[in-house]
């Protein structure tokens, strides 16, 4: 029989562990089972017991339990990584529309890095990309707070909010000499996870911008678009530049388009023996053999790293662009019983080859910068001497048309945007120029 405080921390203990049972995949150990262990987890328990006995007792103002649960778990998980933390109900409710693509806020995808709340990238036509926040900025405050103490759960909180209001956040970027402010509307963010355009005749361009749970969908009616009559692709730029990651069932499903059947996409690894899980392509329409190119750079993470690696590994695509964020490690999301939520870290992720991207990231087989190109308009005709022009030049004797042998490449057809985007130029080049050398390899 317990008595007097003794009856107390048994109370408060058998709270905390109905606070904690998660609905999935997680039981509670018996108060016995720790003992049988060396009694070292219910000693440190008994110890948790003690002190929030202490601060119920003696703060000098009286603390809701609820709320000290809440911070000590959210403090224990921020001590393990900077991925996993714990989501009250309200945030947990946020997440799960965030993957399903309309969310409000500013659109960064934010981690801590040596410390620091670090962008790992801007989401495409949100607020945050259009004032001009990129990968790799470190957010020194929000408003008026430092985010020093800040985990990613109160960073995220603070800056979301009703659209049309404004946040202000202080940034300090490779290159400032000083910290800057930016000052971000905040908007209803409806994220379109793919896009495309036709970059030339027979050239398609495909862009991700983050892994949702209808991107394989998008990605499928993206690709049909591209290719009329079911006519094959001659080349694909795939776009993964910025793209933060997201659904892990999604990044497999994007790379069974282009991976033969049975072949490795991804595997796990973590203590659990659910954790331990291998991805490969099953069954299904998979694109021609066409030549593809991946673009990545620094804000490349997760998923989208994923599919890099994957379609490099089975040498199906060359990879472009700058070395990726290295985010090479799988969150579960764990609903709790009064619909909070865990986001724990229970495995890291390995390329078909065996590699692991943690802190590392993917390297580009070809490595190329982003150059800023100041599109102008074509200058006049008259402004050039040709042969045309000159006096008694001779005529072509062979009429349009009559060499048609020779590799004509077309001029391109697509928006300002992509003409000042030297990657993606780049990109299409390589592919003509794969077509081209496959030409001359046939004469």
């Amino acid at each position: 029989m317990f008595k007097g405080s003794k009856l107390k921390k048994a109370t408060l203990f058998v709270t905390i562990v109905s606070l904690v049972t998660v609905v999935i995949g997680f039981g509670v150990q018996r108060r016995c089972a720790a003992q049988a262990s060396g009694g070292n987890d219910y000693e440190s328990i008994e110890l948790f017991t003690d002190v929030l006995a202490i601060v119920k007792k003696s703060y000098v103002e009286e603390v809701d339990t609820k709320k000290l649960i809440y911070g000590a778990i959210n403090g224990m998980l921020t001590s393990l990584d900077p991925h996993s933390s714990f989501m009250p109900p309200d945030t947990y409710k946020e997440m799960k529309i965030d993957t399903k693509g309309a969310f409000g806020g500013l659109g960064i995808e934010i981690t801590v890095k040596d410390g620091i709340l670090t962008v790992i990238s801007p989401i495409e036509d949100t607020p945050a990309s259009k004032a001009g926040i990129k990968a790799g900025d470190q957010i020194l405050k929000i408003d008026d707070k430092f985010t020093k103490d800040l985990t990613i759960t109160d960073a995220v909180k603070r800056m979301r909010g009703v659209k049309g209001t404004k946040v202000t956040l202080t940034i300090m970027r490779e290159g400032f000499e000083k910290t800057k402010e930016f000052t971000l509307e905040r908007d209803i963010i409806q994220v379109k996870s793919v896009k495309y355009k036709v970059l030339d005749d027979g050239y398609g361009y495909i862009r991700i911008s983050q892994f949702q749970e209808k991107t394989d969908e998008d990605l499928d009616k993206a690709l049909k678009a591209l290719e009329p009559d079911n006519k094959p692709l001659r080349g694909l730029v795939l776009d993964l530049r910025n793209d933060p990651g997201g659904l892990l069932d999604q990044a497999v499903r994007v790379c069974e388009h282009f991976v033969g059947e049975g072949k490795l996409i991804v595997y796990t690894e973590g203590r659990e023996k659910d954790s331990q899980m291998r991805f490969v392509s099953k069954k299904g329409g998979k694109e021609a053999e066409y030549p593809i190119v991946v673009l990545i750079n620094s804000g490349s993470a997760s998923a989208s790293e994923i599919v890099a690696g994957c379609l490099q590994d089975h040498k199906r695509a060359v990879v472009m662009g700058t070395q990726s964020f290295g985010k090479g490690s799988v969150q579960t999301i764990i609903p709790l019983s009064d619909n909070s939520g865990l986001r724990l870290t229970t495995a890291r992720y390995y390329t078909p080859s065996g590699r692991s991207i943690q802190a590392k990231g993917i390297t580009p087989d070809i490595t190329a910068e982003k150059v800023e190109i100041t599109v102008t308009p074509e200058k006049k005709e008259g402004m050039h001497i040709r042969e045309k022009d000159l006096e008694n030049h001779f005529e072509n004797d062979k009429k349009e048309g009559s060499d048609d042998k020779k590799v004509k490449p077309a001029p391109y057809k697509t928006d300002e945007a992509i003409k000042g985007d030297s990657q993606i130029l780049r990109a299409l080049d390589l592919l003509k120029g794969w077509d081209i050398l496959k030409v001359m390899g046939k004469a």
